[in-house]
């Protein structure tokens, strides 16, 4: 058999160790633990998951080596706690024993290590500072050499519940990251200076970690550049690089410190945006294997990284989220059924707001354990689903998977719903993929699909199904303000921004709104935001409001606050801002003013089945990740 991505899936040695692939699952946090921050037996199913989808290595992250270096509510290794050992070992034999290697990411804060300094143990970093109002001390020559020594000890714990590889993390603003940066470590001793000595506490651990605990695979984790105005530049990371060469067996290459969307790339950044710096880096190293992460998920460019040598090793975060199994697709042909991230960062909001594992295109990440063991429905059933937006399909594949007989029927001739309007948004590719996915598995379900059919309640009914499912959706939003009636709605102007002129106004400031100025702008456009709360309004995704407002920033894109709009006329729009009005010019308005709910429609066909459900937007204005999620969780009660 033909192999289509035979460098992808050509094994790789590094420290002795054989990994059966090149795609690694980089560390993703920790947050089910209990009350004495030990693991919960959700994590092991959560990271079993990818290594039954075929990931050659499975990392944690995690792995606090000394109280000292607690940071961002993050915990330590249980060392001095025997009862963490089950926990640990749970984890990595669930990971092992699907063939996968399991890592274990160790870290120190330094500067950073804000949860210590609450406990009232004193911080220290490479100098003496003030971060975000505690005072971090300079470390001694005898606090390095306890560092170090606390870098083994968490090696010898990691070694000792089963992990064959260590992540040691030497980016992103921690400690060792925190010495490699010129601009952090202004030092005149043998640990500050010249990239040599900067990269020394780097070195010394990871040599002292493969002298004190042979047969453990070490990888470093170094920032290839900072992405700050005054950071390091990538000339600079491949000094860094060179020095560290050999210290890991793996340098794995990321970027950043402290900005968020540069750790973590956006829908705005292109795909594989960091594959650069490994590329930059890979032809200077002569003895470790060089990793590339950020921005990865399609079979066909990870496969371009490692046969044109850019890199060794290609590390997914989210991209395994969204699919587990996507190498094991990859690997078997099956690559057009991989979920690719939409980069939307709802896991990164959600593990910050609520500490829960969850993606918005896969309902079961977070409840591995629970979904794996899910019986199938005692009675089959004959299920009629009406709209084939994000939740109606993703309700009628899962209701499809689990053995009923399915029938959905869509007003439009297209499926997508109200999405459909991005499909040629840039920075939305991949969500236009994953609708047009969506389609195609329904067809391959077998679902029965009726596309420009819109039924009416007694049509529905004589139907005769057991269970109704109304996935109607929703309209735009008209709240009393003389002229709206003139304006374009936000999806219209998503579908066919030539309609609009030169000068816009978008009247609401949430992600809709928004996000069309920043796809307005790139088309040449002079969009203006004007919302009426006293901030934009991006709901409970932090992490990608901070994208979009970067984006807006830097496209010099104008938001006013606080501006309410008063009436709509053919010159534009008039607001009252600061208890006066203010006239904004516009050759089109458009209207991203929200959604309401088409509840009436759907509660009209609560008696049409049996069983009947309300889900997506006909319920309440939701997101993508609660349609799908609701969409799925409905079909898996069906039958039971």
């Amino acid at each position: 058999m033909g192999q289509k991505y035979p460098h992808l899936f050509s094994p790789i040695t590094a420290g002795g160790a054989l990994f059966r692939n090149r795609i690694f699952a980089a560390p993703t946090g920790v947050s089910y633990v209990d009350s004495d921050g030990l693991l919960m037996p959700e994590v092991g199913a959560y990271y079993e998951r990818k290594a039954i989808g075929g990931a050659a290595s499975v990392c944690i992250s995690g792995g606090g080596v000394s109280r000292r270096g607690m940071a961002y509510g993050g915990g330590m290794l249980p060392y001095d706690n025997f009862r963490g050992m089950p926990f640990y070992t749970y984890v990595t034999n669930s990971i092992t024993r699907h063939g996968c290697m399991a890592s274990l990411e160790l870290q120190h804060g330094g500067a950073h290590s804000t949860q210590a300094a609450d406990l009232g143990i004193p911080i220290y970093g490479p100098v003496e500072t003030d971060y975000r109002g505690y005072h971090v001390l300079p470390m001694t020559e005898e606090i390095l050499q306890e560092t170090i020594a606390d870098f083994v000890r968490g090696a010898k714990y990691a070694k000792s519940v089963g992990f064959g590889m260590v992540t040691v993390h030497g980016g992103h603003g921690w400690l060792l990251h925190q010495f490699i940066s010129p601009t952090t470590n202004t030092r005149k001793d043998r640990w500050g200076g010249s990239t040599e000595n900067r990269t020394r506490l780097a070195r010394e651990v990871c040599n002292a970690i493969r002298r004190e605990v042979p047969g453990l695979v070490v990888e470093l984790r170094i920032s290839g550049f900072e992405g700050s105005p005054e950071g390091y530049d990538i000339d600079e990371g491949v000094r860094i690089a060179q020095a560290l060469d050999g210290a890991a067996h793996i340098l794995h290459v990321s970027a950043g410190s402290g900005m968020f969307t540069v750790t973590h790339p956006s829908m705005f950044d292109p795909d594989g945006v960091n594959v650069r710096l490994a590329a930059a880096i890979k032809p200077h190293i002569r003895e470790s294997r060089v990793a590339t992460v950020g921005a990865l998920s399609e079979p066909e460019y990870l496969e371009e990284i490692i046969a044109s040598g850019q890199a060794d090793i290609v590390e997914l975060v989210r991209g395994l989220i969204a699919d587990p199994d996507l190498p094991n697709k990859a690997r078997t042909g099956r690559e057009e059924e991989i979920n690719t991230c939409l980069r939307c960062y709802h896991c990164f909001s959600e593990v910050m707001s609520a500490g829960q594992f969850c993606c918005t295109l896969n309902p079961e990440i977070g409840r591995e354990e629970e979904y794996s063991t899910a019986p199938l429905p005692a009675e089959k059933k004959d299920v009629v689903i009406l709209g084939g937006g994000v939740a109606g399909m993703q309700a009628a594949l899962t209701a499809a998977k689990r053995g009923h007989r399915v029938r959905l029927y869509e007003k439009s001739e297209k499926l997508g719903g109200v999405l459909l309007c991005e499909e040629n948004v840039p920075f939305k590719k991949h969500l236009s993929e994953y609708l047009t996915r969506q389609a195609r598995r329904l067809e391959k379900a077998g679902v029965e699909v009726h596309l420009g059919k819109s039924l009416t309640p007694a049509e529905a009914e004589k139907l005769g199904a057991d269970v109704l499912i109304a996935a109607l959706g929703s309209d735009p939003a008209m709240p009393p303000i003389p002229g709206l009636e003139t304006a374009v709605p936000v999806t219209e102007a998503y579908a066919d921004p030539g309609k609009l002129g030169q000068k816009v106004v978008v009247l609401g400031g949430g992600m809709a709104g928004t996000e069309l100025a920043i796809y307005l702008k790139s088309l040449g456009k002079e969009p203006v935001v004007v919302e009426m709360a006293d901030r934009l309004n991006f709901a409970t995704n932090t992490c990608h409001a901070s994208a979009v407002t970067e984006q807006l920033a830097k496209l010099n894109i104008p938001t006013d606050t606080g501006t309410r709009a008063l009436r709509i006329t053919p010159e534009g729009v008039v607001c009252e801002k600061a208890g006066e009005e203010v006239t904004y010019p516009a050759d089109s308005v458009v209207s991203a003013l929200g959604r309401t709910p088409k509840q009436t429609e759907a509660a009209a066909f609560a008696l049409c089945a049996p069983v009947f459900y309300a889900i997506g937007d006909c319920l309440a204005a939701k997101t993508v990740y609660e349609a799908n999620r609701l969409g799925y969780n409905v079909a898996m009660d069906i039958g039971k």
